[in-house]
């Protein structure tokens, strides 16, 4: 028995209650059916002069929601795609990430349900939430003591969440452990992996993947306006999931579909992931993390991903640390309260795979002659 069957169940259960009341929502194709449905008012998604170059003409607008006028065999291939690539039964395209997170974790749980959630998770994994019903219960970054205090403490269905990465830090969760407190306490477990796809995993395909977690993860968040440099996001996860989010997720009902050109961007980014130059980009950041190491003046926060960077603890500091390197020619982001907790202020620096070793000596320079 799958070790999110309760889960699944439950799932059913309320899937069938909608069906029984007649309210059960399903995807269809518009195959070449006379238009009196979508949004296309003065018809531009067929304007010729907004097609983008391919084998065949394409509509630049979806026209509606996928529930209304906005679905297509393309975004199901994707959809199918995607789900083959990252080992799983099913996925939804969602517009963005944060329409992702939102749609997911508002829709999942009930009144008497619980979110545990680490405490520097992205924001739209907390606006999901707190439209949701459930109570929510905050644990200590990558804490498992305090996570199993708040497991203890939980009631109902209860969900875990956590980043594979985290956008701020860089760093990891333990997920292997989380994982395992999940099963005592009979969680689910949700991982949001927007900084881990296309960097960690067989040919990119997360630290999920990279871990052997696919089966005991409950839902997997990836999105493609980081690594895969384009737009959009899908949540992971068993065909039920998919259903459910299709008939309950607001931020997937009630929004236009992506233009069908997205769709074919994204194909194409899966087909260049196992490419990707993924030995530069780490041998990249054991460059920096040799180059700074020796760096007194300030901390830098002890990242294995590509987003590395120096906490400064101080708003004015980290603006004209960054206006300092920008004078030199270097493009880096302070990062100021309350993004950050109070006290964490930083540069954040992302390392790439086309970056020099030569760029990076000069810019761990030009940090040391400010600090200095």
């Amino acid at each position: 028995m799958s070790e999110n069957s309760y889960f699944e169940q439950d799932l059913t259960a309320r899937i069938n209650k909608r069906k029984e009341a007649g309210l059960l929502r399903s995807l269809m194709v518009n195959n070449h059916l006379v238009d009196f449905c979508s949004n296309d008012y003065i018809g531009f998604s067929q304007h010729p002069d907004l097609y983008i170059p391919s084998e065949k003409p394409m509509a630049s607008g979806a026209t509606g929601s996928r529930l209304i006028s906005g679905n297509s065999i393309i975004a199901e291939e994707t959809e199918d795609l995607i789900a083959k690539y990252h080992d799983t039964p099913a996925a939804l395209i969602f517009n963005t990430g944060y329409m992702a997170n939102v749609g997911l974790l508002a829709c999942l749980p009930e009144k008497d349900d619980t979110y545990i959630y680490d405490e520097l998770v992205h924001a739209s994994i907390i606006d999901g939430m707190r439209l949701s019903l459930a109570k929510r219960y905050k644990f200590k970054h990558n804490s498992l003591l305090d996570l199993e205090q708040k497991l203890r403490a939980a009631s109902g269905s209860i969900y875990v969440v956590v980043e594979s990465i985290y956008s701020m830090d860089g760093d990891a969760a333990p997920l292997l452990n989380i994982a395992k407190l999940c099963k005592q306490y009979k969680a689910a477990l949700i991982v949001d992996e927007a900084h881990a796809i296309g960097i960690f995993g067989k040919d990119g395909k997360g630290l999920v993947n990279e871990l052997g977690m696919e089966k005991v993860v409950f839902a997997r968040i990836v999105t493609f306006g980081k690594a895969l440099g384009l737009h959009g996001a899908a949540v992971l996860g068993s065909a039920n999931l998919r259903e459910y989010m299709i008939n309950f997720a607001r931020s997937f009902i009630y929004t236009t579909a992506l233009p069908p050109h997205y769709y074919i961007q994204i194909q194409e980014a899966y087909k260049l992931l196992p490419q990707a130059n993924r030995k530069k980009l780490f041998s990249l950041i054991a460059v920096f993390k040799d180059a700074i190491k020796n760096i007194q003046q300030a901390s830098f926060i002890d990242s294995p991903s590509p987003i590395q960077g120096i906490v400064l603890g101080d708003n004015n500091k980290a603006v004209k640390l960054a206006k300092h390197l920008k004078q030199e020619g270097f493009f880096t982001k302070a990062i100021l309260s309350p993004t950050v907790a109070k006290g964490t202020e930083r540069l954040r620096i992302c390392l790439h795979s086309f970056n020099t070793e030569k760029e990076i000596y000069k810019l761990v320079d030009e940090i040391q002659v400010f600090l200095k």
